[in-house]
């Protein structure tokens, strides 16, 4: 048992001395002595299309690449510049295209045409160091005079397992490992703030071969090869980072030492720029604070597809507003409705009801009845509301997949009763529609099948979900 504390990220071994963390973690970084890293962002690609041969990623895709990367970035500088050790292994170049989030457009109505711009990314955007990477494969590494110092030990025992994946082309990269032939930095170890941290860049290993997995009962198991080999890197790594911290004798500047008196004119004014550098993070990250927020409420949208009780009534009624509908919950004496909604066209009464894995019955039925005899009881109404009941059924399950989601008997029931029932998936895509491109003339169609629906109500489609021309553009380049 080790008495350092070691966080890897990205990486699984069978070593109880390792706290292991996926790259989308938010960890921060300095509460680890030894941090190994590696740069595999395949996690984010899940849902990706293709530019230019590339994956090219949009929306949240984009920005939570991003997020993680800059939250990485930020942290191994902090961890390095505060004394740790920080080793990252460097894997293959991943390069992808993401959504800058600007948009050029061009043409009017239907022939409108979008042009997307977006930022060319990749995996080492997480490192805070400019090492200008390369894609190229080899496994004939060898040692450079600053390597010798410190990795010795460490190569002795996995150079031979070692391969790059990358050449480090940025200028001046410390390198302490080279191709064999050309000299080519494919390792680079970094000074921190004070000499006391450090950055060390390693070609890669393989942490899971074959021989190193076994199964049972469909269930993945470590074997004793994969346990021997965890031991003998987490001796490795501590004995990596004894060698680094040995190897800087710096004394750490005493107190006296920061008095005014002792004062370098650069510093000054460095100061100076630093407190105005904090003040616009504060502002940016203020910035960044009410946009998330500003996602969280006009997300609410989505909550028609998966919610119940409140949130799903609170998503019925945005939706509902969007279509032209004064919409809002009613409650006065003992009266309660989910949700009343009215137009010029007409005056309606909603309930809504979300099941799990199950369809909406007859039950909902019977309550929204009583609602409409309550209301038309209330002094000022002339007339009864129309019926609507929202049903939310199977909403565990993606929208594609669910069955009916009302019994045949709440079916049969609501035309009887000229009652519309309405599935709160169906609604998405209108409110959707309607959200990024207002239309009156479809928001009356809305209307008017609401109102007119007996029993299962089905919706005109929305005009077009995307502009008919949508293009991506990087670099000057595009393609349709």
């Amino acid at each position: 048992m080790t008495t350092k504390r070691i966080l890897a990220v990205g990486i699984s071994t069978p070593s109880d001395d390792i706290k292991h963390e996926d790259i989308s973690s938010k960890i921060s970084l300095l509460d680890w002595d030894i941090i190994i890293f590696r740069p595999e962002i395949t996690s984010f690609m899940y849902y990706t299309k293709d530019y230019m041969g590339r994956p090219s990623l949009e929306g949240r895709e984009a920005f939570s690449l991003k997020e993680s990367c800059e939250h990485w970035r930020r942290e191994i500088k902090s961890a390095c510049d505060n004394g740790k050790t920080v080793i990252i292994y460097l894997t293959s170049l991943q390069e992808v295209y993401i959504d800058s989030g600007r948009r050029e457009y061009s043409g009017t109505g239907r022939n409108q045409r979008t042009t997307i711009i977006v930022d060319p990314y990749n995996n080492y955007n997480s490192i805070p160091v400019k090492i200008l990477p390369v894609l190229a494969h080899g496994t004939e590494i060898k040692l450079s005079a600053r390597g010798s110092e410190v990795l010795a030990s460490y190569w002795a025992e996995f150079g031979s397992v070692s391969n790059y994946s990358v050449r480090l082309t940025g200028a001046d990269v410390p390198a302490c490992l080279v191709t064999r032939t050309g000299d080519i930095p494919v390792g680079a170890i970094y000074r921190g703030k004070g000499g006391q941290g450090a950055l060390v860049l390693l070609p890669d290993i393989n942490f899971r071969p074959a021989e190193f997995i076994t199964r049972r009962n469909d269930q993945e198991y470590w074997t004793s090869s994969a346990k021997k080999f965890a031991s003998r890197f987490v001796a490795s790594i501590v004995a990596l980072d004894k060698a680094l911290r040995s190897n800087t004798e710096r004394t750490a500047q005493p107190l006296w030492a920061a008095a005014p008196e002792y004062d370098l004119f650069p510093e000054i004014q460095l100061r100076l720029d630093l407190l105005d550098a904090e003040r616009q993070v504060e502002l940016a990250q203020k910035r960044k604070e009410e946009i998330a927020d500003a996602i969280n409420d006009v997300g609410t949208l989505r909550s028609l597809l998966f919610e119940k009780g409140k949130p799903l009534e609170d998503a019925i009624i945005d939706a509902l507003r969007l279509f032209g509908f004064d919409a809002k919950r009613f409650k006065e004496s003992d009266s309660e409705f989910d949700v009343v909604f009215e137009s010029s066209e007409g005056r309606l009464i909603g309930e809504a009801e979300g099941k799990d894995s199950k369809p909406i019955n007859i039950e909902k039925l019977r309550q929204l009845s009583m609602n409409i005899h309550e209301d038309l009881a209330r002094e000022g109404t002339s007339a009864p509301a129309k019926p609507v009941l929202f049903g939310n059924g199977y909403r565990l399950q993606s929208p594609a997949e669910r069955p009916e989601i009302f019994t045949e008997k709440c079916i049969s029931a609501a035309k009887s009763t000229c009652t519309a029932l309405i599935s709160t998936s169906d609604i998405f895509s209108p409110a959707q529609y309607l959200l990024r491109c207002p239309d009156n003339d479809y928001a009356l169609q809305y209307r008017t099948a609401i109102l007119n629906g007996i029993g299962r109500v089905a919706f005109p489609p929305p005009p077009g979900r995307e502009p008919k021309h949508v293009e991506f553009q990087v670099e000057g380049l595009e393609e349709t």
